[in-house]
């Protein structure tokens, strides 16, 4: 591609940014390359909506600085985070804190080599808040390119190279941000608006624009059929244990059991629980699979002193999943007298 035709595109879509862009997102107002690098890490595989509306600024008025964030516990900020998903991003945002607060690295080789920072958001934090002439390829921004350049199966060392011969290394800032912009509002996944998008004179693609990339069948989500049992000692307390691995690391959680009745009984009498209670049933969807899943209280007839049993009023105060959030409601809801008194 021209150079020529480059640069028109440029002042194309700099003239289209300046008319239609989202200026008013908080994390373009803003020099701060700590709440830059916030909403990079939170807008992975979430809508700008759900940060804005929920998560953004909680999380920032709780943990203002990059400091602020290395000196809070882990579970402080897990809980922050609760909700938002993906839980090993807060994690690894928390890591990254501790490793090199009070200020994020300038050089892509420095950022790289942080926890959860991989190339696309090392270059998202090098040019938005640091200015510097590199290329953001995010979702948006792939579809973009895979249609500009007509590729139908682009590896990403093909997108990468696309991208950064696109660039406009003069205006680094304005040009990733608006290549965002189209490809969320423009060049969309489904009904693109080809006459209206500033890249028409250099897209390859424009007239078959579905055609890249090539979509691939989505595969049915599987149901996990489960059941979770709340454990309650004679304290009244119940058993929530934080779980480890990569996924919902760090939270807490119930007692899943396999979901056989014959299993539940087994457990039941192998460690002289009390008969269990339905308190009901609830369903989650996650991104690979779909819980459903049966919820028992089952009583444990001893005491403990484990810092793992927890009564009703703090339960809520511990980072957990949507679905054990649930838990807690029905819980709360359902209080039933212990079996044992």
């Amino acid at each position: 591609m021209k150079q020529e035709s480059i640069a028109e595109f440029h002042r194309q879509l700099h003239r289209w940014y300046a008319a239609n862009g989202r200026h008013d997102l908080p994390w373009r107002q803003t020099r701060d390359p700590y709440a830059i690098y916030l909403s990079e890490v939170m807008l992975q595989q979430t809508q700008v909506k759900t940060v804005l509306e929920r998560y953004y600024f909680p999380f920032l008025d709780a943990f203002p600085t990059l400091s602020a964030l290395a000196a809070a516990e882990e579970e402080a900020v897990l809980k922050r985070w609760q909700g938002l998903g993906y839980y090993n991003r807060a994690i690894n945002l928390h890591h990254a804190a501790k490793a090199c607060a009070p200020r994020l690295p300038q050089t892509y080789d420095a950022l790289i080599a942080l926890p959860g920072i991989g190339q696309n958001t090392a270059h998202a934090i090098l040019a938005f808040a640091y200015h510097q002439p590199v290329a953001v390829l995010e979702a948006n921004v792939k579809r973009v390119i895979t249609r500009i350049a007509a590729l139908p199966n682009p590896t990403p060392a093909q997108l990468w190279q696309s991208a950064a011969h696109l660039l406009d290394h003069a205006h680094p800032f304005n040009y990733n941000q608006a290549m965002m912009d189209l490809g969320a509002t423009i060049c969309t996944p489904k009904i693109p608006n080809c006459t209206a998008c500033p890249a028409q004179q250099i897209c390859k693609g424009q007239h078959t624009p579905l055609h890249f990339p090539k979509r691939q069948p989505k595969s049915a989500i599987p149901t996990r059929h489960r059941h979770i049992a709340v454990l309650r000692n004679p304290q009244t307390r119940f058993l929530m244990q934080r779980r480890s691995g990569k996924f919902l690391n760090g939270l807490y959680g119930f007692t899943e059991i396999p979901n056989t009745h014959t299993q539940l009984t087994y457990n039941r009498k192998r460690y002289a629980f009390g008969p269990e209670v339905l308190l009901g049933r609830l369903t989650q969807t996650y991104s690979h699979f779909k819980l459903d899943a049966e919820v028992f209280l089952l009583d444990v007839p001893h005491q403990t002193n484990s810092p793992d049993w927890h009564d009703i009023d703090t339960l809520s105060a511990l980072p957990m999943s949507k679905a054990d959030e649930k838990i807690v409601k029905l819980l709360k809801q359902k209080l039933i007298t212990p079996s044992y008194k």
